[in-house]
């Protein structure tokens, strides 16, 4: 169920009750003794059986813990899933994943992708004998062509990271789901549950790095998965427990208090994110901008079509050479230098050298990723501030002494 109302710069509305689900589902203070408002921080590693094998739906922490428990509650309402659950980080939920497939398997995945999957799939998965294929899912046609017998599992990222390109999830859905027992994963750390509902377009597993804008504010490395179905929720469930790569009460905490005010920031990084873009891009100091808010993105009408906005997260390629890039990002005064994104902080990161140096750099040429492009993790500070940090350093990138 969707608002009448239309968002700003034609994109869906958002998505109704939002805002209220963040802040209550999961969260009820009947679940406690002391009818506590705020979910406890359960630290508990183990749990008191009434009787050998009777417990009260708690036995040990990695199994189950009631702190965990709510916020994985809440998540599944906000990505209309019927089940969520919550691990150590992105790449642990990631392998988690994985581990539905057996050797032999085919895992397709989107060429351009976060730099940590891509080394994942290619140095780690590919040793214990599944097959991997990076195709630029964007294009169905590709994405149909790659598929085999052996295809068992389908990664894609939109927007993807860091050349913001937009994957069709229904097309891709349709495509997949005519072969059979195939698993869509969609990586949605970048939209946010606020922005994009990929198990309502069609993926079988919605999944996030939780560290970014889920959390929001970089204090908490987490991931998550959420799923419709029984039978996948079953087999993760298990695999969660088995494998053991879940967070910490604490972090659970820390998580679910972030994920209360994700609807006000999400509002916010686009608000940012668009004044950002559209100043990167009148500026004449800067040869490309990549945002899909903007109608210069070549995907900006699918932009509109599945999602309800756009996050802060701005790509942009410098004029000049390496020095250039390097002597804009030592100038910024308020934008940060640092890998990850999501936060209520600006940060600003070289990708080429940064996130995806493990990217192997034929690869990194042919999606895009040069030396001078740029990944902007828009914040939430006055929009002001962040357009005059960005102009000084651009102009200091280009100054005649610069160089």
């Amino acid at each position: 169920m969707q608002k009448k109302d239309v968002s700003p710069h034609g994109f869906l509305p958002s998505f109704q009750h939002f805002a209220t689900q963040a802040i209550h589902v999961g969260q009820e203070p009947e679940q406690w003794n002391s009818q506590a408002v705020v979910p406890p921080i359960s630290l508990s590693t183990t749990f008191k059986q009434g009787a050998p094998g009777q417990h009260s739906g708690f036995e040990y922490s990695r199994s189950g813990n009631p702190t965990r428990n709510c916020l994985e509650k809440a998540v599944a309402a906000l990505d209309g899933a019927k089940y969520s659950l919550a691990f150590a980080s992105g790449l642990a939920a990631t392998t988690t994943i994985t581990h539905l497939l057996k050797a032999g398997d085919q895992i397709i995945c989107m060429d351009d992708v976060y730099g940590g999957t891509n080394r994942y799939f290619r140095q780690v998965a590919s040793e214990f004998g599944l097959k991997i294929s990076f195709v630029d899912c964007s294009k169905t046609k590709c994405l149909e062509a790659a598929i085999t017998p052996e295809t068992k599992l389908v990664w894609i990222e939109t927007p993807t990271n860091p050349s913001l390109k937009m994957v069709d999830i229904a097309a891709c859905a349709r495509t997949v789901h005519k072969h059979g027992d195939i698993i869509l994963v969609v990586d949605n750390t970048f939209m946010s549950a606020y922005f994009q509902r990929p198990l309502a377009l069609g993926a079988d597993i919605c999944m996030y790095s939780a560290t970014k804008y889920m959390n929001g504010h970089s204090d908490v490395v987490m991931g998550l998965v959420s799923v419709n179905s029984e039978s996948l929720h079953k087999k993760l469930r298990f695999l969660q427990n088995s494998i053991g790569a879940v967070p910490s009460p604490f972090d659970c905490y820390l998580f679910n208090r972030g994920l209360k005010t994700l609807q006000i920031r999400m509002q916010k990084h686009f608000e940012n994110g668009m004044a950002v873009a559209q100043f990167l891009e009148s500026n004449p100091l800067v040869e490309k901008v990549i945002y899909p808010g903007l109608p210069s993105h070549p995907q900006h009408e699918l932009a509109k079509r599945q999602c309800t906005g756009c996050p802060g997260m701005v790509t942009f390629y410098i004029k000049g050479t390496l020095q250039h890039a390097e002597t804009f990002l030592k100038n910024l005064k308020l934008f940060t230098l640092a890998e990850s994104l999501g936060g209520y902080e600006s940060l600003a990161e070289l990708p080429a050298i940064m996130t995806h140096a493990s990217v192997p750099k034929s690869h990194r040429d042919v999606l895009g990723i040069s030396d001078t492009l740029i990944r902007l993790s828009v914040g939430l500070e006055d929009k002001e501030d962040l357009l005059e940090d960005i102009g000084q350093a651009l102009k200091a990138a280009h100054s005649p002494n610069a160089h």
